[in-house]
């Protein structure tokens, strides 16, 4: 007797179903979401970090580079964010540690060394520690002599709380600078107060000041009225679109 078999029977018999065949194609859809989970994470990253790095592009007042550091853009783009020039940083028996990695609640670039003036200026190690540290030329190993690094400059933003103007003595910020009688003299000057009687005020020269920010340190004042900036806010420049028109005239 012939066997009759249904068409469905016939279909189901040619469909092969190895055995494991389900298991690999569950394995291959796990890899390929792991995947794509891994790629968005990753890409969520960068653009975290890179909406942080457009936002930090100012560097805030209150942060400078260590010495020798290139001109921001050029340092973040060459600036590992490996943590060098901190461990270096101060020697051995300093009284302070200056420089410090920036942390996501900072306003500055992720992982990238600063340091605050008012609470940890740079202590002008002849050394420079941090420079020959650094292993990307992020901190130029060109700069060899501490007096020639331009961190900041020293700006008297607000002369009515700087004691010196109010007609006392204070030369507190002209004694701790280190390279003293050269970016802050005390000269003297008219009392705008009284109009009678001089007073000897302190008077920064930007192109012989540092940055390291010890005066702002030493001053006595609760609010220091002389603050360092970095470079680019303390040293006004005549711009561009006026340059071109005064060389036409």
């Amino acid at each position: 007797m012939t066997a009759i078999v249904s068409s469905t029977d016939q279909r189901t018999a040619a469909k092969p179903t190895p055995e494991g065949g389900g298991k690999s194609a569950a394995s291959r859809r796990r890899f390929l979401t792991d995947a794509a989970r891994t790629a968005c994470g990753v890409g969520l990253v960068g653009l975290a970090l890179g909406l942080h790095a457009r936002q930090s592009k100012a560097l805030p007042a209150d942060a400078i580079r260590p010495p020798g550091a290139l001109p921001e853009q050029q340092f973040l783009a060459a600036c590992t964010r490996c943590g060098l020039c901190v461990r270096d940083c101060p020697p051995p028996g300093a009284p302070h540690a200056v420089l410090k990695l920036a942390r996501a609640e900072d306003p500055v670039a992720l992982g990238t060394p600063y340091f605050t003036a008012r609470t940890n200026p740079c202590l002008m190690c002849t050394e420079i520690p941090c420079v020959k540290a650094c292993p990307t030329g992020a901190l130029d190993p060109a700069l060899t002599d501490i007096n020639k690094a331009r961190m900041g400059v020293a700006v008297l933003v607000d002369e009515d709380q700087c004691i010196a103007f109010q007609g006392l003595r204070c030369e507190i910020c002209f004694n701790v600078c280190p390279v003293r009688g050269k970016a802050i003299k005390i000269e003297p000057m008219p009392n705008k107060r009284t109009g009678k009687h001089a007073i000897f005020g302190p008077v920064v020269y930007p192109d012989q000041c540092t940055g390291c920010g010890l005066c702002e340190k030493a001053c006595i004042m609760e609010d220091a009225p002389i603050k360092v900036l970095p470079e680019r806010l303390g040293r006004g420049r005549i711009g561009s679109h006026y340059r071109r028109g005064w060389e036409e005239k």
